[in-house]
């Protein structure tokens, strides 16, 4: 009986074992970086933000236009959920993307860095109110406008600094940024839930 015992303890330690390890190796091979799926995403999200930016920005001219860039990085960041270095990178992209339109040359590549960077820390931050996610709204409400504040720093640092660059009033550009933070917020959350449903493989909020 003991020697049954003993066995049946042992049997169960290189079982427990066995799923310990099985667990370690699932964790280690979940996320090695982003897919060829999240590339994709990226891409085609930004394209999109791109060319919304290009029809509907050139219709809405009262002084704001809208950079529908920014909604479009942060809806991809919503839904793939990448790590820090990762969504600096997808910032740096987006940043790019906004040198084929009119402004001031290289900027963004700051601001859109930013906000990314801070997207993805805001999402680290619990924000579900029963069991509704304030997520959408919130975090890319914020991240538009550290991306927004960052692209006037540095405009006015480079302006302060003999640069050939012409600056925007600020007061002008504070009406732009808080604006293009609501309308990107609005549309962020019009479209997370499809998507994710579009994309099942997703983890949600």
């Amino acid at each position: 009986m003991a020697t049954q015992a003993e066995t049946a303890v042992v049997e169960t330690g290189v079982s427990a074992a066995t799923v310990v390890m099985g667990k370690r190796e699932v964790a280690v091979k979940e996320r090695h970086g982003l897919s060829i799926a999240d590339m994709l995403l990226i891409g085609v999200l930004l394209a999109a933000g791109a060319v919304l930016k290009f029809f509907v920005g050139s219709v809405i001219n009262f002084g704001m236009k809208p950079n529908f860039i920014i909604a479009m990085y942060c809806l991809a960041l919503l839904l793939i959920r990448p790590r820090l270095h990762e969504a600096l990178i997808i910032g740096v992209l987006a940043g790019a993307v906004c040198q084929f339109f009119p402004g001031q040359p290289y900027i963004n590549f700051a601001s859109e860095a930013v906000g990314a960077v801070v997207m993805v820390m805001l999402l680290k931050i619990p924000m579900r109110i029963g069991k509704v996610s304030a997520a959408p709204v919130v975090c890319t409400f914020l991240s538009t406008l550290c991306s927004g504040f960052t692209f006037v720093g540095v405009m006015y640092l480079m302006y302060f600094s003999g640069a050939d660059i012409k600056p925007t009033p600020l007061a002008a550009f504070l009406a732009i940024i808080w604006g293009t933070a609501l309308i990107n917020a609005i549309i962020v959350q019009m479209l997370y839930v499809p998507m994710k449903l579009a994309l099942k493989g997703r983890q949600g909020l």
